[in-house]
């Protein structure tokens, strides 16, 4: 849940309190003439935080307002729950939306609440402790979309399948950001209809954002000063965010000359995309009672480590060797790309997390005790991950479950416990190999790949699959570097018509070279392609 205050528009003429009334009462009456002027369904995008808690609000007293028979159009409220949120605004939007539904119902309204989630084949812990990614940065932020994006427009598509159209109501604001002013600026001009601009995401779908020119102080006024109408308190939802803030300042806003809360964001709690979670620290920092959340802000702080080099693979997903130009401070090396995190690495993450877990259950308060930071349904998933795509067939998820909780770990997944290998064989493996780690990973591999494959009726395929073992981990860290140098050395001659160069590498480098990995990003290098390089640049 993204709930920020950010830097107002300098330069934008300041509102009256007046002037706000008289704002407010203009959406109310042009929220209800957008709601009745057709049977498109309404998505109104809610995550708790004071933005969307103003849009819905307004939506919802415009509505009531409405006589019965005009209430005809669903309304659906979605929130989605990344299940790395903030414990506290979690807990807070759980029950906001429990609240909703009893209110919508009482009040006769058209109101539907849904707390959406990620697939839990996308969820974090799936990406980082299952897939091995490295925590989310700007250059690799691979959680938003499928944490908040996808389980989103999953809803919305559904919307417009069903009913051919949709109208997603947003609490998006020019004075968020610069960058943001700048988009919907662009995207006003190529409205179509009155207030609704395209959403270039989804199509056959419109955005209306009623308080897209409002101030930060505008939207305090108006939560502050209009009751929330499904029953929920908006003073603690102030509360909350003084709570967040590190200078606990978050006056009370009477009017536009006053100051508004300070610039806390409350976002997922491993979130590395920030230089720290100040939301989260500042919590912990100025109410006793929430310091039990302490080993959260230890946790991610280890997960945002600049660091990681030796827990991680030389090798992409894949099992090839991509190279990049490191810049030291004595000039540029030619290095693997890190790769995902090594078996060792992913499974102290899992216990590393798995006490967290039980450290806070046993300190969070009476009502927060029940606390999950990994689901059954993602650890099952990781499993087979590890499993199946890694052939790690010692299975060490189970036991390092039952190592930290005391408790044997029960896989929701049917059949999850059969097999015919497992940690015997592979401590039989590991002494056969003496401590050569790609000779254990190859054999390990190759003997689940036959198990995998003894169940099918055809074999179709095996022997690609074989080969691939081969492929990707036949060779030592240093010949695989090697391998890939030679690669690039050999590419960049041929592409820049070095002739010469590419005569004096022999046959067998070129054969070595052409062993290219399936799936590796780098284009294979054949004597046709180079000949065909060759004669373009002649030309």
């Amino acid at each position: 849940m993204a709930t920020a205050q950010q830097p107002e528009n300098k330069g934008q003429e300041t509102r009256t309190v007046a002037d706000l009334v008289e704002d407010i009462q203009a959406l109310t009456t042009e929220i209800q003439e957008l709601y009745c002027l057709d049977e498109i369904p309404w998505v109104v995008g809610y995550s708790g935080g004071k933005d969307s808690s103003c849009v819905l609000q307004l939506v919802w007293n415009a509505i009531a307002a409405l006589p019965d028979q005009k209430r005809t159009k669903t309304i659906y409220v979605i929130t989605t729950d990344t299940l790395v949120e903030n414990p506290i605004v979690a807990a807070w939007v759980r029950s906001s939306l429990k609240q909703m539904k009893s209110e919508a119902q009482a009040q006769g309204l058209p109101f539907e609440p849904h707390l959406l989630q990620p697939d839990f084949k996308e969820t974090f812990w799936v990406g980082l402790i299952g897939k091995g990614y490295p925590a989310p940065r700007g250059k690799f932020r691979w959680c938003t979309e499928r944490l908040k994006i996808n389980p989103s427009n999953r809803f919305i598509r559904d919307v417009i399948r069903a009913s051919g159209e949709a109208i997603v109501v947003l609490g998006t604001r020019k004075a968020e950001s610069t960058k943001r002013a700048s988009r919907m600026k662009k995207l006003e001009a190529q409205r179509v209809r009155d207030h609704l601009s395209p959403n270039m995401n989804l199509p056959n779908s419109l955005v209306y954002s009623p308080i897209e020119d409002w101030q930060n102080d505008e939207v305090w006024i108006y939560l502050m000063q209009w009751k929330n109408p499904w029953g929920y308190s908006n003073k603690d939802l102030f509360t909350m965010y003084r709570g967040a803030s590190a200078d606990n300042e978050c006056p009370l806003v009477v009017d536009t000359s006053t100051p508004s809360c300070g610039s806390s964001r409350f976002g997922c709690w491993v979130c590395t995309l920030v230089s720290q979670d100040k939301s989260l620290a500042a919590m912990i920092q100025n109410d006793e009672e929430k310091e039990w959340m302490q080993p959260l802000l230890d946790f991610r702080k280890e997960l945002d480590a600049e660091e990681t080099r030796d827990k991680r693979d030389f090798r992409r997903r894949n099992g090839g060797v991509q190279l990049y130009e490191r810049n030291l401070e004595d000039g540029i090396s030619i290095e693997p790309i890190p790769g995902p995190f090594i078996k060792e690495a992913r499974e102290d993450w899992l216990r590393k997390l798995l006490t967290v877990q039980k450290e806070i259950r046993q300190t969070a308060p009476e009502n927060m005790r029940d606390i999950t930071l990994i689901t059954l349904e993602e650890m099952s998933e990781i499993r087979r991950i590890w499993l199946e795509e890694r052939h790690e067939f010692d299975d060490s998820l189970p036991r390092i479950y039952q190592e930290v909780t005391g408790e044997e770990f029960q896989d929701p997944r049917p059949g999850a416990d059969y097999s015919l290998l497992g940690r015997d064989e592979w401590i039989v493996l590991e002494e056969i190999c003496e401590g050569d780690a790609m000779h254990l990973e190859l054999m390990a591999k190759l003997l689940d790949t036959e198990r995998q494959y003894r169940k099918k009726t055809r074999r179709v395929g095996i022997y690609e699959t074989l080969e691939k073992c081969f492929n990707t981990s036949s060779r030592s860290p240093e010949d695989a570097i090697k391998n890939a140098r030679l690669k690039r050395e050999l590419s960049e001659a041929v592409s820049q018509g070095d002739v010469a160069k590419v005569k004096q590498m022999t046959l067998g480098d070129v054969a070595a070279i052409n062993e290219v990995d399936e799936g590796e990003s780098d284009e294979e290098v054949t004597w046709a392609s180079m000949k065909f390089k060759k004669e373009n640049s002649e030309e």
